[in-house]
């Protein structure tokens, strides 16, 4: 059996291929039994969580095992770790041990981008990042990808790390102009595409910021009760998750709304299997607001993964 390094999965995976790979594994047969997190302690403040996410093809069987601890300090520490066991489906032999939090990375970024490609205006030029963790250079890269970005606008509570951040991104993509935002409200006003990826519990987008025609997308909180954008963008937006049933049992910007009475299930326009298979409503009016929830979802892992197995 492989063990594949995580230097080993940044060296074989790339966008938008993997864009690409994912949105081809969606559109076809495929199991993806749904996830199961598990939290570590449910009276704590934070949400430190060990989650499996099983899913198969007619080529691979793989389950991801992660970590998730948001308030780990920095540098010592990640917030994530995690670790993929990929078998191959015909006779169920263990192929390979890859590393899982690179692949979440790639995977992550992929996904959003992937959405976005069906959802944002062509003509979007604006990215808005709300966060500034490991995965935001990701997620930089992969939109960059799929839309004829220009200007990237990067907010985190951490000034310094913002700062850090855009120092980084500019020497990765000297053709975008990429600069701090003071603010997520005056940056939303600009953006024609929002994505935030924080731990956050609380909102940190307004439905009132958010300007016709932008397409926004939150991947950082998988709580119940917790959000990264208030109930007044739910209904604004047309809504898309990557997982029905996941979404439903650990997104609170689903959640809540539904909690609170004024959003139903049946408004979710889709997820990304209806997406990639083209049976789902795409944005109808360049005017409309597009909203895409996604908690992770273990075929993108297996995707990525067999990729790294196969050039490997």
């Amino acid at each position: 059996m492989k063990v594949i390094s995580a230097n080993e999965v940044n060296g074989s995976l790339s966008y938008p291929a993997l864009i690409d790979t994912i949105e081809q594994a969606f559109a076809g047969p495929f199991t993806m039994p749904p996830r199961t997190v598990f939290p570590l302690d449910e009276h704590a403040s934070g949400h430190e969580a060990f989650a499996l996410l099983p899913a198969w093809t007619d080529r691979f069987i793989g389950v991801k095992a992660f970590t998730y601890f948001p308030d780990n300090p920095a540098p010592d520490y990640r917030s994530l770790y995690s670790k993929i066991l990929l078998f191959e489906r015909a006779h169920g032999i263990p192929l390979a041990l890859v590393d899982g939090t690179s692949v979440t990375y790639w995977r992550t970024a992929a996904v959003s981008a992937l959405a976005s490609r069906f959802l944002s205006r062509d003509d979007s030029k604006t990215l808005l990042l709300v966060g500034t963790g490991n995965l935001a250079p990701y997620l930089v890269a992969a939109h960059a990808s799929v839309r004829p970005l220009e200007q990237v606008l990067v907010w985190g509570r951490d000034s310094s790390k913002a700062d850090s951040l855009v120092h980084r991104l500019c020497a990765r993509h000297p053709d975008l102009q990429v600069q701090v935002a003071p603010s997520v409200e005056t940056a939303c006003q600009r953006a024609d595409i929002v994505v935030c990826a924080t731990g956050s519990p609380e909102p940190l987008v307004e439905g009132a910021w958010i300007r016709e025609g932008s397409h926004t997308d939150f991947i950082g909180n998988h709580h119940a009760t917790k959000r990264e954008c208030d109930t007044a963008l739910v209904l604004r937006s047309r809504v898309y998750v990557d997982s029905r049933e996941n979404c439903l049992r650990e997104a609170g910007e689903i959640l809540v709304p539904i909690a609170e009475g004024v959003f139903s299930e049946d408004r979710i326009a889709g997820q990304l299997a209806d997406l990639c298979a083209g049976n789902a409503p795409l944005r109808e009016d360049p005017k409309e607001i597009t909203l895409f929830k996604s908690v992770g979802s273990a075929l993108s892992d297996l995707v990525a993964a067999g990729l790294a197995y196969d050039a490997s």
